[in-house]
């Protein structure tokens, strides 16, 4: 078949590198001018399985209250605050229930774990080397969130992940920079769980895919999809259309523009994250893998010889104009955790990035209901933990294979049920 892929993220170049391995004539267009510039480019890269969940949740209205009212928390509106905002969070709102929340949960888990197979699978096949640490850890700066964390540990052994609670010490045995200033009630260990370079395996898988004959067209801004002609493709300042057999939309935010034309109304809205990458200071000084701070929702990822802390979670705002608050937020839990351990003086990249992000949580994925067109979209801030399962998955359902996992709550029907 010949098919067209819109978005160059890690959803897009996953789904080209399946597509193209199954032998089908791939054309991927990216409005940008490289791979991986938006969502993908400068993310936590952490891949836990057990603690990919919806972010809605019971009881987090209250939770994003108080954040609201915190300095450091971890959950911000910012003005300007559209209609379409406004809307999103009262979906969100209704899909707070815990009936809602258990079976979203249950399906973007099966994803995530499914995902993790896979892309241990695709980078020992093809010997891709990038950044990557073993671990992760849940840092407990006191008694409340050690007590708050138990029923996520619950969703951890009702999914099969391995991990242990362990006090201070045995957190700094594993961690042996962390900042002894810094109080520590304990931690959860997760040692099968990682942090990864998304940026850098987008980069190389692409250039696998195009080994295979997958084409890429940068700087190409697609138009809306036409009702009369829903597998043509045309350049948003007019070109000629360009047929295909399937066109699958993995466009991020702009998913809901391009299929509102065929009848698809697509809530997705953008639910921004910033990060801080610096080089490594002093290795000795720095964590071996990741941990995440549970009381400010913020990750601290080694990757390589850089390090990078990202979190927050902002609705509304400016695009692209990181928040000075939410920066300092960062600063202040690297400083808490491994005080020394960047180079802070120059070379210091910040980025705000929007996660694409449905109200109940899982993604799209599978058949739009209009022929030809096909979702890969909405993985909010898991994208990365659900690339490589989503894509394969994409792929199988396309060439009409079983997928080998349970897709249910995972396509399009899913919207009418709200």
């Amino acid at each position: 078949m010949r098919i067209a892929i819109v978005g160059a993220g890690v959803i897009g170049v996953t789904t080209a590198w399946e597509l193209t391995l199954d032998g089908h004539q791939v054309d991927v267009f990216e409005r940008r001018n490289a791979a991986a510039e938006e969502s993908s480019f400068a993310n936590a890269g952490v891949v836990a399985p057990g603690y990919v969940t919806p972010w809605a949740a019971p009881g987090m209205a209250g939770k994003v209250l108080r954040s609201l009212l915190s300095k450091h928390g971890a959950v911000k509106l910012r003005w300007p605050l559209t209609g379409s905002d406004v809307k999103w969070m009262a979906r969100w709102r209704r899909a707070c229930t815990l009936e809602t929340y258990l079976r979203n949960r249950a399906r973007m888990q099966r994803l995530a774990f499914y995902s993790r197979q896979r892309l241990h699978h695709i980078a020992a096949e093809r010997e891709l080397v990038y950044d990557t640490s073993q671990g992760y850890m849940v840092l407990l700066r006191g008694k409340a969130e050690a007590r708050l964390v138990q029923a996520g540990l619950d969703v951890l052994r009702a999914a099969g992940t391995r991990f242990r609670e362990i006090d201070a010490d045995e957190a700094r045995r594993i961690e042996p920079a962390l900042n002894t200033a810094t109080d520590l009630a304990g931690a959860i260990h997760l040692p099968d769980d990682e942090v990864s370079n998304c940026r850098q395996f987008v980069m190389l898988l692409k250039r696998e895919a195009e080994l295979l004959g997958a084409q890429f067209h940068f700087g190409c801004d697609i138009a809306p999809l036409d009702r009369a002609r829903p597998r043509s493709l045309t350049l948003a300042g007019g070109s000629p259309a360009i047929d295909y057999d399937a066109i699958v939309v993995c466009a991020g935010l702009g998913s809901a523009a391009l299929l509102r034309p065929v009848g698809l109304s697509i809530p997705v809205a953008p639910v921004y994250g910033h990060s801080i990458s610096a080089a490594v200071g002093e290795a000795e000084l720095a964590p071996v893998s990741a941990v995440m701070d549970e009381r400010f929702k913020v990750a601290i990822s080694r990757l390589g010889m850089r390090l990078r802390v990202a979190g927050g979670a902002e609705l509304g705002g400016t695009p692209g104009e990181a928040h000075p608050e939410a920066v300092k937020t960062l600063f202040k839990v690297l400083h808490d955790w491994f005080p020394g351990a960047a180079r802070m003086q120059t070379g210091v990249q910040v980025w705000k990035g929007a996660r694409p992000m449905l109200p109940d949580g899982p993604p799209l994925l599978g058949a739009s209901g209009v022929p030809g067109i096909w979702l890969n979209l909405g993985h909010g801030s898991s994208g990365w933990a659900l690339s490589c399962g989503s894509a394969r998955v994409l792929a199988d359902l396309i060439s009409g294979q079983d997928p080998g996992i349970d897709l249910e709550g995972l396509g399009v029907d899913r919207l009418r049920e709200d």
